[in-house]
This record gives C-alpha cells, sequence and structure tokens, in this order.
C-alpha cells in the first residue's frame, strides 16, 4: 500500500530516508509508464547491437580504450570485465543506510528511460532493496567523474552474484549467497547495462542527501539550544525584532529569528533583566539570525542541488527517443560526430557526453561543510561565554557546583574546541582539488565523494558540539530555577531542558560526562529538540 513507485522524475529526499532505513523495509516498485519508457530506450540499444554500429561503452571499450572495437560475443564479456575491473573500492565500508541509498539513487535515475537498459535490471535493484539485499562497498576509490566509479561497481557486482554483501548484523557475505537466501536470480549483464550501472553520481549523492537530512535537524535544534544559551546568558531579544531581520530579507535569517523569538517568549529570566545597562550582546549571541540563518540558506541551496541531481540521468552514454532527438538537434544544431553519437534506430539516438561528472554535488557538499562548520563554530563561543566566569554573567565558573572542587565543564568546552578546529581542516573543499586519470582522457575530475566522507565526519562533530552546549546551558537554567529567588526560562525552553534531562541528569558534582554527550546527540539526532521549534 505504501510502496514507493519511481519513475525517475519526482523521488524525493525524503523517500530517499525512508528507503535507507532498513528497519522501514518501504517497498520499491518501477512505475509502469517508466518502464515503457526503459523499454523503448532499450529497444535502441539492441538496434544498435544488431546492427554492428559504434557506440561509446556499447560496441567500444571504456576511458581511454574508447578506440578499441568490441564485437559478438565480446559485448556480453566486457559487461562482467567492466564491472570486476572497476569494483577496485579500499576502506571502511559504506553503512546499510547510505548503500541503501545509492541503490534507490541509482535504479531511479536509470527509471528515467535515457539509460538503454532493460527493466530487469531496475527491477532487480528494487527486489535487492525490498529484500534486504545490501551490498558491500568500500567508500574510497571515486574521483567522482565517469561518476562514483568504484562504489557503483561494488554495488554492480552484487547483482551479477559476484563479491560480497553485508547483512542485517553488518557481516560480509558472499553476494551469490545473499541473492540466493532472498530468492534473486543474478543478472547477466547484456549490452550496455555494466557502464550505465557504474556511471553516475549516487555514492556522493546518498551520502550527501543523508548528511543534508541530518544537517536540517542540526540547524533546528541548534536555535533551540542557542535560545536556551542566550537566556542562560541574560541575552536580550531585541536583536531578534522582525523589523530588524525585514530589512535584510534573507529566508534563513527571517526563520532562526523567529525561532529564537519563541524561545525567549515569556521567559522570567528575560523579564528580570530588561532594564539592565548593558546595550548589545556579544555576536554569539547576537548574530544568531545571521548565521544560523545563513547555514539554513546553504542547506536549502543545497537541498535543491540534491534534488535535482536524484533526478536527473548522470549515465553516458544516453538514449534520447523521438523528439527528444528532434529537440537535441534544433538545440545544438550539431551533426553526429563518431564515437560520440551513433543512430540506432528511427526513432532513437545515443549521444555521448558527461553528466557522470560529479561537480554540481561536490560544490554542494563542500558547502555544506563549511555552514556545518561555522554552526559548530558559533556554538562552541557560547559554550566559552557558559563556562567562563569572566563573561558567563554571574554563572558559577565552569557551571561548577563547589568550583575548585568541581572542575565542571571546563573539559567539555576543550573537547567541543578540538572539534570546532578538526571541522576547520575537514571543510577544505575537495572539489577545488583534481587529478588525472584513465590515461588523460578523464583529466578533470570532481573528487565528489572525498567531499561526501569528510562531510559526515562534520555532521558527526556538530552534533557532539550542539549537544556539549544543550548539556551546558541546561546546567545554566538549573542555576536560576534553584536559585533565592528561582526564574523560569520560557515554555519552549522548558520544553527542551525536560528533554535533555530525560536523557542527562543535572551535575550535582564532577562525573563522567562522555555518556551523557553520546546521548544527547542521540536526542539531537532523533529531531525530539527541532520539534520544539518546528
Amino acid at each position: 500500500m505504501n510502496a514507493l513507485h519511481i519513475n525517475g522524475n519526482d523521488l524525493t529526499l525524503e523517500a530517499v530516508r525512508e528507503v535507507a532505513n532498513a528497519n522501514d523495509r518501504r517497498a520499491v516498485l518501477l512505475a509502469p509508464d517508466a518502464r515503457e519508457a526503459v523499454d523503448r530506450a532499450r529497444a535502441v540499444v539492441d538496434a544498435l547491437v544488431a546492427g554492428n554500429q559504434l557506440a561509446y561503452a556499447i560496441t567500444t571499450g571504456v576511458g581511454k580504450l574508447s578506440d578499441v572495437r568490441i564485437a559478438g560475443d565480446q559485448i556480453r564479456e566486457l559487461q562482467v570485465n567492466l564491472v570486476r575491473s572497476h569494483a577496485v573500492g579500499v576502506g571502511e565500508a559504506l553503512p546499510i543506510a547510505e548503500t541503501r541509498a545509492m541503490m534507490l539513487l541509482r535504479a531511479n535515475s536509470l527509471a528515467k528511460g535515457y539509460s538503454g537498459v532493460r527493466a530487469v535490471v531496475i527491477d532487480t535493484l528494487c527486489e535487492m532493496l525490498n529484500r534486504g539485499v545490501t551490498p558491500f562497498v568500500p567508500s574510497q576509490g571515486s574521483v567522482g567523474a565517469s561518476g562514483d566509479l568504484a562504489p557503483l561497481a561494488h554495488l554492480a557486482l552484487a547483482l551479477i552474484g559476484e563479491g560480497e554483501c553485508v547483512d542485517e548484523k553488518g557481516a560480509r557475505i558472499p553476494s551469490g549467497e545473499a541473492l540466493k537466501r532472498a530468492q534473486i536470480k543474478p543478472l547477466v549483464l547484456a549490452a550496455k547495462e555494466a557502464v550505465s550501472l557504474i556511471n553516475g553520481t549516487q555514492a556522493m549523492l546518498a551520502v550527501g542527501t543523508l548528511a543534508l537530512l541530518a544537517a536540517e535537524t542540526l540547524v533546528d535544534s541548534a536555535d533551540v539550544v542557542g535560545g536556551m544559551a542566550c537566556d542562560a546568558l541574560q541575552g536580550t531579544d531585541t536583536a531578534f525584532d522582525e523589523r530588524i531581520h525585514q530589512v535584510r530579507p534573507h529566508s534563513g535569517q527571517i526563520h532562526t529569528a523567529a525561532n529564537l523569538r519563541r524561545m525567549l517568549e515569556g521567559s522570567q529570566i528575560r523579564e528580570s533583566h530588561r532594564d539592565c545597562d548593558r546595550v548589545q550582546d556579544a555576536y554569539s549571541l547576537r548574530c544568531i539570525p545571521q548565521v544560523h540563518g545563513a547555514v539554513r540558506d546553504t542547506l536549502a541551496h543545497c537541498r535543491e542541488v540534491f534534488g535535482t541531481e536524484a533526478n536527473s540521468a548522470v549515465d553516458n552514454p544516453l538514449v534520447f527517443m523521438g523528439d527528444h532527438v528532434a529537440m537535441d538537434r534544433m538545440g545544438t544544431g550539431a551533426s553526429p560526430v563518431r564515437a560520440e553519437r551513433s543512430s540506432a534506430a528511427s526513432e532513437g539516438e545515443i549521444i555521448s557526453g558527461g553528466n557522470f561528472h560529479g561537480e554540481p554535488v561536490a560544490f554542494a557538499l563542500d558547502f555544506l561543510a563549511i555552514a556545518l562548520s561555522a554552526l559548530a563554530g558559533i556554538s562552541e563561543r557560547r559554550i566559552e561565554r557558559l563556562v567562563n566566569p569572566a563573561l558567563s554573567e554571574g554563572l558559577p565558573p565552569f557551571l561548577a557546583p563547589g568550583a575548585g572542587l568541581n572542575s565542571g565543564f571546563m573539559m567539555p568546552q576543550v573537547t567541543a574546541a578540538a572539534l570546532v578546529s578538526e571541522n576547520k581542516v575537514l571543510a577544505h573543499p575537495a572539489s577545488v582539488d583534481s587529478i588525472t586519470t584513465s590515461g588523460n582522457k578523464e583529466d578533470f575530475v570532481s573528487m565528489g565523494m572525498t567531499a561526501a566522507n569528510k562531510l559526515k565526519r562534520i555532521v558527526d562533530n556538530t552534533r557532539n558540539v550542539l549537544a556539549i552546549e544543550a548539556m551546558a546551558a541546561a546546567q545554566a537554567l538549573d542555576f536560576y530555577l534553584h536559585a533565592a529567588k528561582p526564574l523560569k526560562t520560557s515554555k519552549r525552553g522548558q520544553a527542551a531542558h525536560a528533554a535533555i534531562r530525560s536523557v542527562c541528569a543535572t551535575m550535582e558534582k564532577d562525573r563522567i560526562m562522555y555518556q551523557d554527550f553520546a546521548r544527547l546527540a542521540e536526542l539531537i539526532a532523533s529531531g525530539r529538540l527541532a520539534e520544539i521549534v518546528r
């Protein structure tokens, strides 16, 4: 009843997350109209092969070997050789969720009907998702041009019953055995299908999509935690006045400012110092809308890029049918070129290009990494203000009861500082680099997978910094609540405080805290804090 019918045109990032979550096991099926388009494109490939016509990666080798002609029985042998020779990944395996996202994204791209594969290829990918068969995919080995060749080749290995899969317990088993258990027949690949499976940006896009969705939860959580810290530091909500942000109308800034007004609305702490002499707060409080808001706008941009890429045809060559061929000719005015454009049937044309190049995704991944590094950075500055007695507006030094005998939050700030500094290194953009591959045929690459792998670490680091800030802000609010004249924060602040206290008790004296941070990071990842301002 809740099956996802893919057609290559309207896959949402939220649907990717649902399918990626192996526990949800949402069924995936090829939509009937998409099946028709896939079959029509396949007929063009079959006609080309039957006519022994020349087309890149169909009747030729690949990369630097594209001038080598392949014919007859060699075409089927080429498919297996391409998959085997490109499955050269190393390093840690992608988690199951990221691999499942990659499988769905690859299937959806093929479902557009421009790749020329048989429908059974897409059906098999869907059945592997539906029955929990997850290929073992090493995370390193892609330069992000000609797509994520190595990761996708490991995925393709599993389809043909070779290589390894990962079972639900994380153990690696032969792919043939995994397919047998799931009652899925291994594929025997036909002409063009190997290159269609391994050309694409789906590895970097899968990692990036799940990172983006996690980051959207982080920025909402940061508004909540930042609001708590602002109140605990006797910050003013004047800087969040709607009029200020309407005259600089960046949508993210406006959104965060509204969240902060809600977070401070009705706070007794705020009312207690309304007539104080302080004119302005430090930037880490006053400029939360401008910083968090810029992060929001970056996330919105990356969401648009990833959404477009998720519904794009990104392998090479591509098959164009009927009106698409006419439109292509009108748009370019170019005549057919040997090994780049080959007629296979009167209703279709096969054109070689470079949609596999990962540059659009790589740029977005790097931009997202930079934005999240800023989110963690301003959070660490608020932690410093909460614990530093010179800056904390009368809070106990390092938020420690009995400071001196107890160190309180002295070292958590150091941990946050370490994570923020690590992010600064990881945020160096991978996409500004390139290295020549494939005998200088592939002479400018995106390094998108490197950007994706770095981004995952930044997401984790940022979540942990916010966890530390959440624990520190809750501790600070406890001092107000238990003072001689108790003061309460706002209703939303109280809700956030209660959520934090559900997994992390008040520090009455020094204790081991790393488990608190882990539980708070899980709380943030679950979205419970984010929901307070949604």
